[in-house]
């Protein structure tokens, strides 16, 4: 399995117990699609590497209590800290103004009168606002994601339709402007 076509589901965190079992802190919005896992890949020096599961039971509300089959001190040791991947064809297909943010990669942006603000060129989720990364005419442009603000996720012709606010994105346009 190759990590591009996978996405990160959690990072066993820590022991749990003395039988063998460990800690998977989901990352996760909807951590209750996740109470019936098989299997999971682990990264281990990077490579994906499986892990079949024996059984699960929640933790707390984002993390499973996880014991492996074939369990053994090494394994364990193996998986700790380690980042968690399930294969993209595990992901529920979303529909309507919902999206993964994997999947919009390379979409436009454009706005209500269907002006192009840019192509999506990565996601931050790393920040309280989540934001796109967008390219326009070679400048870096930053969109906020708000959800009262997206009229339209088209994945047939690959755009998002947004209402941004005037100015928005001039902002970034003249700052560049400035720099030159």
């Amino acid at each position: 399995m190759r990590k591009e076509d996978c996405y990160l589901l959690g990072k066993i965190t820590r022991r749990h117990g003395l039988a063998g079992n460990v800690i998977l802190k989901l990352d996760t919005d909807q951590p209750e699609l996740y109470n019936k896992l098989e299997s999971i890949f682990v990264e281990i020096n990077g490579l994906l590497v499986p892990f079949f599961i024996d059984k699960t039971s929640w933790s707390k509300n984002d993390a499973l209590n996880i014991a492996f089959k074939n369990s053994s001190e090494t394994l364990v040791d193996q998986s700790l800290g380690k980042s968690v991947y399930l294969p993209l064809t595990a992901l529920p297909k979303l529909s309507g103004k919902q999206f993964y943010y994997h999947e919009i990669i390379g979409f436009d942006i454009l706005d209500e009168n269907d002006k192009e603000c840019g192509v999506i060129r990565s996601v931050n989720d790393q920040t309280a606002q989540n934001y796109f990364v967008t390219n326009l005419d070679g400048k870096e442009v930053v969109i906020p994601i708000i959800k009262d603000w997206i009229l339209e996720v088209n994945r047939e012709e690959r755009f998002i339709k947004m209402q941004l606010p005037e100015g928005l994105i001039d902002v970034f346009l003249v700052s560049s402007k400035k720099d030159e």
